[in-house]
């Protein structure tokens, strides 16, 4: 009954939220929940971090198992993630405790995870033009079966779970982008499922290293698996029915915005000359929800197309779209 208290519903409020999240657009597991915690207050940024790894491995594994059940994975790929990325996880926190005071280490976290937030948001966009790219070009021949690329593979894994490690940010974003980029021709099932087969060991590595390190405060734990489960089932749920394209360009805009802010927190105000205003913080969302579809549109352009329309946003997220198939169902009508 100790953890029933003020706190214990703000986190169970934040994990449902982001669990249903999480259940709509697959994004922004630990790149929401993360700096939702630490803006609540509950903790030192390391016990938050432990928390939310150690609830991702929770809610993660029950997705692991659908898609394996699936055939979705492919599973030579997340082997070689899984080489690079499970050492590199555990190994993660420690480096952050040998090389920073342990006076510092909660304004470090902040720092790293505000840039590992900016970084996320980066990917999002970034994979929305290597999209673009394929559909101009035609796209790579589909292949979920592609020779395995070793090296850069367990590259990509090991880069991926240092950042997890350190800021559980990255399993599903930074390591979602490398994959894309190195195997263009996988669909979307098994990226999906490959990605997230291979981020329940690294996430549970991550979440072991950062316990042994900094223990495991299970008032801020029982909520959020009890509110982020549900969310998770029920953003699943009606994902068929609400458009993820604005959701995700939201979540683009809030990891941008907590990114900037957590910047701040840890001491660094890259805004002003002290300390960021919030109004400054507002206003960067701001200029990301107007400036963006400008730069995007120029880009667009670039690749001969108009600045606005088809190939929507939509569209460009589903790595399975091809320009005129749309227009190659109408050949069978009158």
């Amino acid at each position: 009954m100790d953890l029933i208290t003020e706190t214990f519903f703000a986190i169970l409020a934040a994990g449902f939220l982001v669990g249903i999240v999480v259940g709509l657009t697959g994004m922004g597991g630990g790149a929401l929940m993360t700096p939702a915690l630490i803006f609540l207050g509950v903790g030192e940024t390391a016990t938050v971090v432990t928390a939310d790894l150690t609830a991702a491995a929770v809610y993660k594994t029950g997705g692991a198992i659908v898609h394996k059940r699936e055939g979705s994975p492919n599973m030579q790929l997340a082997k070689w993630l899984m080489i690079g990325s499970i050492p590199m996880a555990l190994l993660g926190p420690y480096l952050v405790s040998w090389v920073v005071d342990p006076e510092d280490i909660d304004d470090t976290l902040k720092l790293c995870i505000g840039f590992a937030l900016l970084l996320a948001a980066a990917t999002y966009a970034l994979r929305l033009y290597v999209n673009l790219l394929r559909v101009r070009g035609g796209g790579p021949q589909a292949d979920d079966a592609p020779p395995v690329r070793p090296i850069p593979t367990l590259l990509v894994g090991a880069l991926g779970g240092l950042l997890v490690g350190i800021t559980s940010v990255g399993s599903g974003s930074v390591i979602m982008i490398a994959l894309l980029m190195l195997y263009p021709g996988l669909s979307a099932v098994k990226l999906v499922g490959t990605d997230l087969v291979q981020a329940v060991p690294l996430v549970l590595a991550a979440a072991i290293s950062n316990i042994a390190l900094y223990g495991l405060d299970w008032g801020i734990l029982v909520p959020l698996v009890l509110g982020s489960v549900p969310g998770t089932l029920i953003g699943s749920a009606i994902a068929p029915r609400v458009p993820q394209s604005f959701i995700r360009r939201g979540i683009v805009i809030v990891l941008t915005m907590s990114g900037v802010a957590l910047l701040d927190k840890a001491g660094w105000a890259p805004l002003g000359k002290e300390e960021t205003h919030p109004m400054l913080i507002a206003g960067v969302g701001l200029a990301v929800l107007l400036v963006l579809p400008v730069v995007w549109g120029f880009l667009r352009k670039s690749q001969g197309l108009p600045m606005f329309g088809s190939p929507t946003i939509a569209q460009l997220e589903d790595p399975s779209y091809r320009p005129g198939l749309v227009g190659m169902k109408k050949v069978d009508g009158p």
